[in-house]
């Protein structure tokens, strides 16, 4: 049998770190998906997925990701029910991630406030003027 699911979109929402009664830590989210492909003239669709995540990885993820930051992450797909307040069964399905990654895109923070940019420019710093290193005279009488 197989059941892995690699997924990457946006978050929707900021994220919180939860801890269950006997001390694991539990976090679940939304993250935005968008289709391949869209027909002509129209706006692309975009699918929402709910995730889950457990210990180190729940950690993880509340850490260094927050509202409409870029994350890929894979696991697979589970579903499960539960009793409503109001005695009803509910059915949910979502994805428990095992494994989340970065995406290489660049996030910046300003003032307190995570901001996600698509660019991959970056300021960097100033390179010095004088090299740490010299150059070296070319020898064509190489050992090899």
């Amino acid at each position: 049998m197989l059941n892995r699911i690699v997924l990457m979109g946006r978050l929707t929402a900021n994220l919180e770190l939860k801890s269950t009664t006997t001390g694991k830590s539990v976090t679940s989210f939304s993250i935005a998906v968008e289709r391949n492909y869209n027909k002509s003239g129209e706006e692309r669709k975009v699918d929402f997925f709910n995730v889950v995540c457990w210990n180190y990885t729940a950690e993880f993820v509340c850490r260094y990701f927050a509202k409409g930051n870029m994350i890929a992450l894979e696991g697979k797909l589970q579903s499960r029910t539960y009793q409503a307040n109001d005695g009803s069964t509910r059915y949910v399905t979502e994805i428990v991630a095992d494994t989340v990654s970065f995406t290489g895109e660049r996030v910046q923070k300003a003032n307190n406030n995570t901001k996600a940019s698509s660019s991959t420019t970056s300021e960097q710093p100033p390179l010095p003027s004088q090299p740490d290193f010299e150059n070296m005279p070319i020898d064509d009488d190489l050992p090899f």
